[in-house]
């Protein structure tokens, strides 16, 4: 019963898909990755919402609460509930840069600001490196979500199948059908953690699961601790929205205004979390063997749930792990198209990024299954690397004049800085050492352009005058 219901919201959402693309015709390339800046504040809200909240939510959050407390719930919400309201300000902002320079990627942005052929490769080889492992996390999360839900597929079968449907998705209709399959996709993982939450709440009581739990997980923290998670959340919160791929998603709103409003509710969706917390505190309380944390979430909907149930929730745990792994090939595709091979013609932009994003798909796989631990251990730099482009981004949406051999600099020194330090091991007063290298990063920018922060001209408004 639970995997013919998994099947059929699986192939509902292959003809969501379908549904997306119908009536489009051949898609320009901007139609393909931004939606033409087409899409309303309801499908940017599920569109962001979906990669946002992935399989993570509902593997890497419960199982840090069973492993670590209730001090990781704090990192966690903190930092997300931290990047709305830049969201908010800034993204506004970086969809008028977007559409004032003809953007569908990040390397773009920069292209069309500073003007910069060096500038534009740096951020967009290194965009594609700190990208690379956050496909693989994806496949780890898939594969660890059906595992805990007592589904015994071979790994390799299940990575290669998720491969398949996540390049379907993005071949039927690119960011259309993401955008279709999120707004499912959430109804269903929102659906199973309620469901989940109010199952344990039923059966075994709130109050005794909290009380249970208290017995095995500490709240306590000390200076060292404390001081790592508030730069962490801060840190984090900075580089939430210069991700490649969520800047492609404001690429595909109508207007700045669709994105304020889309920010606005964003927040709703924390009110998931204490439903999360419970189903977690269950299998501490329960004292059920765990093959890895990671399993803590779905312990609960195994030892609760009708089979039809367990269907719903291995459905929306597939769907949010795979569409995150389809934002970020169609972030993928056209930097390579655009922007490490600029001479392109748009006509061709398009099937030749699906050709990336078939190589892309098919290294993540090998990588995945040859070397998972250092994959792994690249995903922890992810963060590290992508958020040195938020000075960069700050310079282009508020025009600051500051030079692009600044920039560069700044960005080069912040992300190999970062990866010494975190391969070194080293330990700076307990500061997250991402933040550490942000900070060098803009003292950099400073020390190579003195007069950064002074309002910057756009070249168009200058031809504009002299015309």
């Amino acid at each position: 019963m639970a995997s013919t219901v998994f099947l059929g919201f699986i192939a509902l959402s292959l003809w969501l898909a379908i549904r997306a693309g119908k009536g489009r015709g051949s898609q320009s390339v901007h139609d393909f990755f931004v939606a033409s800046r087409q899409f309303g504040a309801w499908l940017v809200f599920f569109l962001a919402a979906g990669e946002i909240y992935s399989i993570g939510t509902m593997v890497g959050f419960p199982g840090g609460i069973y492993a670590k407390g209730p001090t990781y719930g704090v990192w966690f919400l903190g930092y997300i509930l931290l990047a709305y309201p830049i969201g908010y300000f800034v993204g506004p902002k970086i969809w008028e840069a977007g559409k004032r320079y003809n953007a569908i990627t990040l390397p773009d942005l920069f292209k069309g600001h500073f003007a910069s052929r060096g500038l534009e490769l740096i951020v967009a080889i290194s965009a594609l490196v700190f990208l690379l492992p956050w496909g693989q996390l994806q496949f780890t999360g898939l594969v660890a979500a059906l595992k805990g839900l007592g589904w015994n597929f071979n790994p390799v079968y299940l990575i290669m199948i998720s491969a398949l449907l996540a390049f379907a998705y993005i071949a039927i209709a690119g960011v259309r059908a993401s955008a279709y399959i999120a707004i499912l996709k959430d109804i269903l993982m929102v659906a199973a953690i309620v469901i989940t939450g109010v199952a344990v709440a039923w059966e075994a009581g709130v109050e005794p699961v909290f009380r249970a739990a208290s017995q095995h997980v500490s709240n306590a923290m000390n200076a060292h601790q404390l001081t790592f998670s508030m730069s962490t959340m801060l840190f984090q919160s900075l580089g939430f929205y210069v991700m490649p791929f969520a800047i492609q998603n404001f690429f595909t709103a109508k207007s700045a205004n669709t994105i304020r409003r889309s920010q606005v509710v964003m927040p709703l969706y924390m009110l998931m979390y204490p439903f999360l917390v419970v189903a977690s505190y269950y299998a501490i309380a329960q004292n059920v063997p765990l093959g890895s944390p990671n399993e803590a979430f779905f312990t609960a909907v195994v030892h609760l749930l009708p089979p039809w149930l367990v269907g719903l929730v291995a459905a929306g745990a597939s769907l949010s792990g795979l569409l995150v792994l389809a934002g970020i090939c169609l972030a993928i595709g056209p930097v390579v198209t655009r922007n490490l091979l600029p001479n392109m013609p748009e006509t061709r932009q398009k099937a030749s990024a699906k050709v990336v994003i078939g190589l892309y798909l098919l290294l993540s796989i090998g990588m995945t299954l040859a070397t998972p631990n250092l994959m792994l251990t690249l995903i922890n730099m992810t963060y590290y690397g992508v958020t040195q482009f938020f000075p960069g981004v700050i310079a282009i949406v508020f025009g600051l004049r500051v030079s692009a051999r600044a920039i560069a600099s700044g960005l080069l020194v912040g992300q190999v800085l970062a990866v010494v330090l975190y391969a070194l091991n080293v330990d700076i007063a307990g500061l997250n050492l991402g933040l550490v290298c942000l900070a060098a990063n803009v003292l950099v920018v400073f020390l190579a352009n003195p007069g950064a922060g002074r309002k910057h001209v756009h070249a168009d408004l200058i031809h504009s005058n002299d015309s």
